[in-house]
Parts: structure tokens; C-alpha cells; sequence
């Protein structure tokens, strides 16, 4: 903790992001609007403007509201609440700065990590007369796991806490205490007020013991590492395939770091592909060199096929040159769905410009934002952070978030509302993945399809327990076995007593059942079976996972359509009765969700016809699809 020394002043410096965060009400944006305005660095039209919008209103003790400095957000600050990130540029003799203030408020923590993600600094205030409070723990957890690794804590309000320097000297004390664990490379301890100025941009009479710069000075002259993305290994993204016509084929993108130039040459991942830069085309014309952070087209002399998302990087024999490539991989994951996290259910994964299907394999611990103690934890729930292992679709090309926060990094989305669900920053590979190679197999599952006579399809059966799917199922299957096709059923209550017998009825346990089954399935139609599946598969996102497990045409969902009412009539099981006196939890119906299809390959009413037909119904169907063959 480096606050009782003047540092040495530093000549003029680069482009500095910061953010200021912390807990609600801790004086964020009075910071950012006093700083602006006593540095002198406010328009006197909008210094007027801010007096006139007033209309009166102070701050807490009647001075002005410096926070109306900050610009936007108006209307929420009229409802007390700050939910955006406002980002503001300003420049003094020796530097130019963006800053980015950040919400306090618990449930918008997502959009403070955004912030975070881009700053090489933050500012993290704290109420002299409340210390550290949870929330500025977290924001602390967060800002260490999106790469920050200098804090300035800026102790707020002394002047409500008598600018007696025990009061700073211990939260000072205990924050160091908390963040020796985070790796932070520097943090800095600035008593201020902000409603008053002192110590915000100049030196404070009524603070004389401290000894250390002001707030403005410290950012000035911060040693702050720019994250030198031209001396960084070359990682340039390809945004889009650009070709206007048949003459010309561009990669265009963005060079994340590194340089790149016409003759260089460069390796296209995750595919290994090796080519030679052509050209390096603007909007202007070719250049010679691009640096990190140009947006340019590249040509390649060679015809190596490359994608959005792919990545460019240098020859393989260049050290640091080639970025990690692999399907599953660990990483520290931000939760920020209301929602909790459900271990093996699959969400979209979106890394630079490429959209992939992940899911959480396993989730290795959760982090205590109070005492940052690893604790088991089968979930995470909002504003939880975690580590956690990631499978994809397919493998990807990445580096550890902490050699690059652009290739590192990557969201989470809800494959069926599309909101962005968590933030993750990639530790390493796991090797395993590398060890793990797909054994070719001398007949295909196309032959094995044609010596049955028939294509192979997977027909999952959904609906609510009592609604009939297994009935049908096993119609089913009887007239598809007496016109001679090879078939195969798996049902619920059947798979549950041998192969998911360790499996219960939670949300986790019940994507864990489908993925499993889903997978035996996927063997089974590559066998060239015809695979009936019976179960309820309540959730829609689990449902589309499977679809998206086989090619086009070759997964059917077929939707059981009984409403709630006659399942709990028939209530074959006793089921219903159970749930209803409160012996059984969690289940679908009563006291757990079922998603209804919105768009099902087939709608089976049972109280509109009997199994019998219903079942002819579906070989029909299979027929007008092709599957039955001849």
C-alpha cells in the first residue's frame, strides 16, 4: 500500500482508461464531476447549464451536485438509481483520459465488469464512515479477475468522518489486508472528499498528515502498463470473409496486437493453415504496416480458407506466437443471470467474432467475496463468481486472458431468451483435451443406415409425465418393427435405473439426464438405428442442445400434447398425488416448470385419438420424410 509517498513526476503519458466503482452511494460520479471541474476542464456552458438543471438541488450536506457534470443518465438518477456506464474523455497537459463510471447497485455488477474489461485502472471508492462493504469486495474480485492490476482506493467522504486519519488508516489496513490474494500490481490509498475537493485535484489543509499526490496527480503520473499491444505476439480477428466479386478475397478485421504487414508470414487457427500476407488494404488504399487496433482488410497469397472468428497469428516456430487451441478449457466465470448457473446445460458461447455451443462440464469451486475462500458450490447465482470448466462444439483458438484480454475473454448466452448470462476470462487448456483424438472408423455410419434400408432419425418424445409419450413410443415401435426396421426405445424410468441412477430430479440433475441420453442417442443413430427417446425434457434450451447435436432433418421433436389436467387424472404412477401432498419435490407440473414447444416437428393429441393411430400417424410422417426408405 503505497500511500505515504509524493512519487517523482513522470513526463507527459499516453492515453489512460480508468473506472471508478464501488458500493452504492460511495460518491462515484461526484468524484468524476468534481475532478473535472476544479482541474478547470468544464466548458463554461455546460458549467452554467449544470447550475441551471440543479433547480436547487444539492448534495447530501447542500453543496452543489458536482455529479451533474456527468453527462446522461438523467432519468435514472431522478429515480435514485444509476443503471449505465457513463464513459467521459478528458485530457489534461499530461495526459488524456477515459473514464468510465460505473453503477453501484448489486444487479447491475454485469455492467461494471464491462467497464472493467477495457480499463487499465480503477478507482475504487469507499465511505469513510462505512469501510469496506461486500459490494466493494466484489468490485475488487472483479476488477483483479478482468485484468486490472492497479487500484487506486479512493477513501470518500473523510470530511463526514472528522478527516481523522485512524479512520483512513484502518480501512486503508483492511483492504490491503483483502486484496494481498488478487495480484493487484499496485494500490494506492487517497483520502478526499469529493463534495469539498480535497485531495481530488489539489493537496488538502485540512488532511495535512497525509503526505501522498492527489487523486488528479496520481493519475497523471501512474506508471500503468498500456498493455503494449504492439509488442504483444500478432492476433489479428477475422470480423468477415470480404469479397465484393470474384477478383478479390479479403480477411477483414481487427489487429488486436502486433503488427502485420504485405509478405509476413502468418498461421490461420484454429485450423493450422500456413499462407503469406498479399496486402494490407484500408478504406484508402494499401498500407505498408498495420498496427494493433487498425481495422484492415489482409489478402492472402495463398487459398487458405478462413472464417469469421478465425484467428491470424505468426509462425508457429516464433515464441509466444501460437495461441492455445482446444474444446474444453478453464476459466473464472462472472454470473449475471437471475437465473443460476446449471452445470451441463448448454449455452452459446460467443469469443471474438465466433458463436459456439459450450457448456459448463463442471464447476470447481465458487469464490467467497467476504474472505475470497474457495467453497463447493453445485451452482452460481447472480453476481457469483466462479471456476469453472468449459467444453465446445468444436475446438477454439484462444489465449489465456491474462496474455490477452481480447482473445481470452468470452460471454455466455441463453440459447433460447438470448440474453447474456456470464462473463468468463480463460485460464489455460485443459490438456486432456490434447490427449483426445477422433478414431476413424472403417464403415461409416451411412453404410451401416443402408444395409437396414432406412435413414437413421432420433424421435423424442416430450411432454409432462402422464401424457402418454411412452405409450406412443412403444406403439410405435411395434409397427415400425413389424415393417422389418431396426429401432431402439429409451425411456425415462429406464435409463434412470441403470445408466443416470445417480442422478436426481434438480434443475442440474435433470440437464445432466437429457445430455447423457442425448449422447447414447447420437450413438444409436450412427448405427443407423431409428432411436424412439420418451422423456419429458422440460426445459426448451436442453431440447434445442439435442437438436443441435445431429445433422439436419435427423432429430424430430415430437410434442405429446395432454394438458395438465387429464395427466393429473390419469395419473398412472400416483405421481401427481404425491406431489400435490408435498412427498415429492420437484416435479414437473406442480412444483418444477415444463416449457411447452413452440415449434415441434410433430403434435400428438391423445385425448383426440388413440396410441394406435396417433403411432400410424408418425410412421406416415417418417415416410413423407424419407426415413422408411421404400
Amino acid at each position: 500500500m503505497n500511500a505515504g509517498t509524493n512519487p517523482t513526476p513522470l513526463p507527459t503519458r499516453g492515453l489512460l482508461r480508468f473506472l471508478t466503482c464501488g458500493s452504492v452511494d460511495d460518491g462515484k460520479s461526484t468524484l468524476i464531476g468534481r475532478l473535472l471541474h476544479d482541474a478547470g476542464l468544464v466548458p463554461d456552458d455546460q458549467l452554467a447549464q449544470m447550475l441551471r438543471d440543479s433547480r436547487g438541488r444539492t448534495d447530501e450536506e447542500g453543496g452543489i451536485d458536482f455529479s451533474l457534470l456527468v453527462d446522461g443518465l438523467e432519468a435514472e438518477r431522478e429515480q435514485g438509481i444509476t443503471i449505465d456506464v457513463a464513459h467521459r474523455f478528458f485530457a489534461t497537459d499530461r495526459r488524456s483520459f477515459i473514464v468510465a463510471d460505473a453503477p453501484g447497485h448489486e444487479q447491475y455488477t454485469r455492467n461494471m465488469a464491462t467497464a472493467a474489461s477495457t480499463a487499465a485502472l480503477a478507482v475504487l471508492l469507499v465511505d469513510a464512515r462505512k469501510g469496506l462493504l461486500t459490494q466493494t469486495r466484489r468490485h475488487a474480485i472483479v476488477c483483479s479477475l478482468m485484468g486490472i492490476r492497479h487500484v487506486v482506493l479512493a477513501v470518500n467522504k473523510m470530511d463526514l468522518a472528522g478527516c481523522d486519519e485512524s479512520v483512513f488508516a484502518a480501512i486503508a489496513q483492511d483492504f490491503a489486508a483483502f486484496a494481498a490474494p488478487l495480484g493487484f500490481a499496485t494500490v494506492t490509498a487517497i483520502p478526499l472528499s469529493a463534495r469539498r475537493g480535497d485531495n481530488v485535484v489539489h493537496r488538502s489543509a485540512a488532511m495535512d498528515w497525509y503526505r501522498g499526490p492527489a487523486l488528479l496527480e496520481h493519475l497523471e503520473t501512474a506508471a500503468v502498463e498500456d498493455g503494449d499491444a504492439l509488442a504483444g505476439p500478432l492476433r489479428f480477428l477475422v470480423e468477415w470473409v470480404n469479397r465484393p466479386n470474384a477478383d478479390f478475397r479479403g480477411l477483414s478485421g481487427t489487429l488486436l496486437s502486433g503488427r502485420l504487414a504485405p509478405g509476413d508470414a502468418v498461421t490461420v487457427w484454429p485450423s493450422g493453415r500456413r499462407a503469406r500476407v498479399a496486402r494490407v488494404v484500408t478504406f484508402d488504399g494499401d498500407r505498408p504496416l498495420a498496427r494493433a487496433g487498425d481495422a484492415v482488410t489482409v489478402t492472402l497469397e495463398e487459398a487458405v480458407d478462413a472464417a469469421r472468428g478465425d484467428l491470424l497469428a505468426g509462425p508457429e516456430e516464433d515464441a509466444g506466437a501460437t495461441p492455445e487451441v482446444a474444446d474444453q478449457f478453464a476459466a473464472h466465470l462472472l454470473w449475471m443471470a437471475e437465473e443460476p448457473l446449471i452445470p451441463g446445460r448448454s449455452y452459446l458461447l460467443r469469443i471474438g467474432a465466433r458463436w459456439m455451443p459450450a457448456t459448463v462440464t463442471a464447476l470447481r469451486h465458487a469464490v467467497n467475496v467476504e474472505t475470497l475462500e474457495h467453497t463447493a458450490a453445485a451452482t452460481l447465482v447472480m453476481n457469483a463468481v466462479g471456476l469453472c470448466n468449459l467444453s465446445t462444439a468444436a475446438p477454439l483458438a484462444f489465449d489465456a486472458y491474462a496474455a490477452n484480454r481480447h482473445t481470452g475473454s468470452f460471454i455466455l448466452v441463453d440459447r433460447f431468451s438470448n440474453r447474456t448470462v456470464g462473463a468468463g476470462m480463460i485460464l489455460h487448456p485443459l490438456r486432456r483435451a490434447a490427449n483426445l483424438h477422433r478414431q476413424e472408423l472403417a464403415v461409416s455410419a451411412a453404410e451401416r443406415a443402408a444395409a437396414k434400408g432406412q435413414r437413421p432419425a432420433v424421435l423424442w418424445f416430450t411432454g409432462l409425465s402422464g401424457a402418454g409419450k411412452s405409450t406412443v413410443a412403444n406403439r410405435l415401435e411395434r409397427q415400425l418393427h413389424a415393417l422389418g426396421h431396426h429401432t431402439m426405445m429409451l425411456d425415462g424410468d429406464n435409463v434412470r435405473l441403470g445408466l443416470n441412477r445417480d442422478l436426481g430430479f434438480t434443475d442440474a440433475d435433470r440437464v445432466e439426464n437429457i445430455r447423457r441420453v442425448g449422447e447414447v442417442a447420437k450413438l444409436m443413430a450412427e448405427a443407423g438405428l431409428i432411436v424412439l427417446c420418451a422423456f419429458i425434457a422440460p426445459f426448451r434450451a436442453e431440447r434445442e442442445a439435442l437438436r443441435a447435436l445431429f445433422p439436419e432433418g435427423l432429430f424430430l421433436e415430437v410434442f405429446v400434447d395432454t394438458p395438465l389436467e387429464e395427466c393429473m387424472r390419469r395419473d398412472p404412477k400416483g405421481l401427481y398425488a404425491k406431489a400435490q401432498s408435498g412427498s415429492l419435490r420437484n416435479f414437473t407440473g406442480v412444483d418444477s416448470p415444463y416449457e411447452r414447444p413452440d415449434a415441434p416437428d410433430l403434435r400428438l393429441d391423445t385425448t383426440a385419438e388413440d396410441a394406435d393411430a396417433l403411432a400410424a400417424r408418425v410412421v406416415e410422417d417418417l415416410r413423407a420424410r424419407g426415413i422408411l426408405g421404400t
